[in-house]
């Protein structure tokens, strides 16, 4: 991320703002998003910082270009730690009108892998997104690249699709070699329908194929050959380290762990009565994720001990009991490992989360929320609860949910 230049983004503001005075209001769709926040203490694997902050504060601008092609821009302010970054999220182009229930969208994105990752922050039932998306996504996976997508005229809802992308914020940094331009590959399909009038169902698979993502350690175990192969072993362990380096400084999108393939599953549940979730709604998901083949040895006499997979799931449960206010649970869980003197070394982290929300309308929230974290190794957290409140509120614009 890049310090925030005001000038740069004012800039932004008046281009699209002057490009649109030809066009109807209805035309262009205009929105902000403020989100922030006060957290007790520093959590493990979060963006967010103890004291006061702003999470990721949206400005988004979309709507149709004509009638082939749809269009949005998303920017991201985010501070904490006395800085402030800007980042662009969205820019992306999408076709209307392609025939058979095809589409494409090329520019910048967020994937359609998993459940949560193709949803924006804001729009979470909790202030944080699970540890799993933090450890593997970076929280949400977005990024340049290009999307096929097909809907199947079928009783039930069944969509799949195929992205690449340039792979960078999923790029191992202790890497031997140039890192391939186009570095991520993801496959993956959603279906599901009504059980009644009440109940719906959605059930989706994913892969992810990350061709930069294996890091690689080198070692030598020749004593003979002096202090240079001891500084180059040195240095091969600090890349692993590197790479997994889980400090709460900076505001880093990338993933901490990576591995060449990242399969998922996930599954939601939702329930209103009739139908009506203006009232009354209940939600329930999970989702797992297991990443394989993350580091690859060189030189190494007992290459197997390195064939560790890393894995993490959440349940979550939501319940929103009258207009105004819904509370919630989610429970989750990573199993990673880390290279340490030749040796891989388990390290995990489970995390209880309950939140309670007033919903003064469909445009604002006020979240309070308790976090319960127990890690071993690496993510041993320096206070195991926190206490966060947070608020979100919609200026303008504001499109539908997904499902």
């Amino acid at each position: 991320m890049k310090k925030l230049v005001p000038t740069t983004l004012a800039m932004v503001i008046a281009s699209l703002a002057g490009n649109t005075q030809a066009q109807d209001a209805s035309d262009l769709n205009v929105s902000a998003v403020l989100n922030g926040y006060y957290q007790s203490a520093d959590k493990t694997l979060s963006e967010k910082a103890q004291g006061f902050g702003l999470g990721e504060t949206e400005l988004a601008f979309s709507g149709a270009i004509d009638d082939a092609f749809y269009g949005k821009l998303t920017s991201v302010i985010e501070s904490a730690n006395g800085e402030t970054n800007y980042e662009l999220e969205e820019a992306f182009l999408q076709t209307l009108s392609l025939p058979y229930g095809f589409s494409v969208r090329a520019g910048r994105f967020m994937s359609d892998i998993g459940y949560l990752n193709n949803q924006h922050l804001h729009t979470d039932a909790f202030v944080d997104r699970p540890a799993v998306y933090r450890a593997f996504l970076g929280s949400h996976y977005f990024d340049d690249g290009i999307r096929l997508d097909y809907v199947a005229p079928t009783d039930i809802y069944l969509a799949m699709g195929i992205e690449a992308f340039k792979g960078q914020k999923l790029q191992a940094e202790a890497l031997n070699g140039d890192a391939k331009s186009v570095g991520a590959y993801t496959l993956y399909s959603k279906f599901g329908g009504d059980i009644s009038e009440s109940s719906s169902w959605q059930l989706g698979l994913s892969y992810l194929r990350n061709e930069n993502g294996q890091a690689i350690v080198a070692e030598h175990h020749h004593e003979d050959e002096g202090d240079h192969d001891e500084h180059e072993h040195e240095e091969a362990h600090g890349d692993v380290h590197d790479e997994h380096d889980h400090g709460d400084e900076g505001h880093n999108h990338g993933a901490s762990f990576t591995g060449k393939n990242l399969f998922g599953a996930d599954f939601v549940y939702k329930w209103a009565p009739q139908g009506n979730y203006k009232y009354q709604h209940l939600t329930l998901s999970g989702e797992y994720f297991r990443l394989t083949d993350t580091f690859l040895a060189d030189e190494i006499e007992h290459q197997p001990q390195f064939d560790k997979d890393h894995q993490g799931w959440y349940v979550s449960s939501v319940y929103q009991f009258s207009p105004k206010w819904s509370k919630g649970v989610r429970y989750g869980r990573i199993d990673t490992y880390n290279l340490h003197e030749e040796e891989l070394e388990r390290a995990s982290l489970q995390e209880t989360e309950l939140q309670l929300s007033y919903h003064h309308s469909h445009f604002s929230v006020i979240r309070l929320q308790y976090t319960h974290q127990d890690g071993t190794e690496m993510f041993l957290p320096t206070d195991e609860n926190s206490i966060t409140l947070q608020f979100i509120m919609t200026l303008g614009a504001h499109s539908a949910h997904q499902f």
